[in-house]
């Protein structure tokens, strides 16, 4: 067989000179790993954050979206003043105007943003839809980050003239929404 030499280089000839990592290599890879793993992370999180934005700017689009369907189909022109109502189509059918997932409760949350709605400023209350439910000629409808700079860093917020609004600080647009200090429209 083999013959035990010096150090046994005998035996690391025969199974050609590999001896395993030192301790100094796998220190040395798992740095490497590490700093890999630093670098990478913000960036996820980032998209992460990017990813719950746009979601919150497309959940808003539908609200947007049904409260115009709710306006003209059970509204009598005026809206709703909550997302609950949206889900219910006329006759309280289950074919509702926006998704159960925005309408499950008074005050949703939805990939990190939490979504409320409330009778816009300047309006008056409208007559009953036709289910039985109080409509108002305004809405305002927001969407904010639930921690912000963690789901998400910007605050947004829309109504009845149907343009989404942003606010760079986190917070929901104040109405009337107007052009501001970190506040835009949307493009």
């Amino acid at each position: 067989m083999f013959a035990v030499g010096a150090g046994g280089r005998d035996f690391e000839k025969a199974v050609g000179g590999q001896r395993g990592f030192t301790l100094i290599e796998l220190l040395i890879v798992v740095t490497i790993i590490g700093l890999i793993a630093t670098i990478s992370v913000p960036g996820l999180l980032r998209a992460r954050m990017t990813g719950n934005e746009t979601s919150a700017i497309a959940s808003l689009r539908s609200v947007v979206t049904a409260e115009t369907s709710y306006a003209s189909g059970c509204g009598s022109g005026n809206y709703a003043v909550a997302l609950g109502p949206l889900a219910v189509g006329p006759g309280g059918s289950a074919d509702g105007y926006l998704s159960p997932d925005l309408a499950s409760s008074l005050m949703p949350t939805k990939n990190g943003y939490l979504y409320a709605m409330a009778p816009g400023a300047g309006g008056i209350a409208g007559p009953p839809d036709c289910n039985g439910t109080a409509t108002h000629s305004t809405y305002y409808v927001t969407a904010v980050p639930v921690v912000v700079g963690t789901t998400g860093t910007r605050g947004f917020a829309g109504n009845q003239s149907m343009t989404i609004w942003q606010n760079i600080f986190g917070a929901a647009p104040a109405e009337p929404l107007t052009a501001g200090a970190g506040v835009s429209p949307i493009q």
